[in-house]
């Protein structure tokens, strides 16, 4: 269980995962030029585009899904000239915002999705004894108010999640329609 009184100082903000939902990526663009409204004093917030390829031919992935090959075998994986393009920019992206399971991991992962189905702005949380993450739904969610803000638990006991996101200590994902 995570501690209600940790921390945050650094926070990501994923745009691109999958480079045809354009929401975070127009978002993280955004922030990248003019970053004043994402700013708060003590806390480091990255703007960060994940799978720029994938962004510019507007295709949810190159190689392989993004979101997909966080696990252990994928960020072990030695770089050779044919590895997937996504699991290099994974490798990258755990280099940079990790490594993964480490105290020297960004805090919170915010992973910017779109998606067809109806789920309005919904938010994703991979663990229910994530205090920290359970407290921030709540802000959220009363802020937003009356507008709703579901919150969906992605959680198996025996599932290790090898998502984007799942770099941070805390990682979060939001899925707009």
């Amino acid at each position: 269980m995570s501690s209600p009184c940790a921390r945050v100082r650094r926070v990501g903000l994923f745009g691109g995962t999958h480079g045809n939902e354009l929401s975070g990526v127009l978002l993280v663009r955004h922030w990248q030029q003019d970053g004043a409204e994402i700013q708060r004093p003590g806390v480091q917030v990255n703007p960060f585009l994940t799978n720029p390829r994938a962004v510019e031919r507007c295709t949810r992935y190159i190689d392989c899904d993004l979101n997909r090959v966080f696990d252990p075998e994928s960020l072990g994986r030695p770089v050779v000239e044919d590895i997937p393009y996504e699991v290099r920019r994974a490798q990258e992206i755990n280099h940079i915002f990790g490594p993964k399971g480490s105290d020297d991991a960004y805090d919170l992962i915010f992973d910017l999705h779109n998606t067809t189905s109806n789920m309005g702005g919904t938010i994703i949380l991979e663990n229910s004894r994530d205090d920290f993450t359970i407290q921030m739904v709540h802000y959220i969610k009363n802020s937003l108010a009356p507008e709703p803000c579901p919150a969906l638990l992605i959680e198996h006991p025996s599932l290790k999640y090898a998502t984007t996101r799942s770099v941070a200590k805390h990682p979060v994902g939001k899925y707009q329609t």
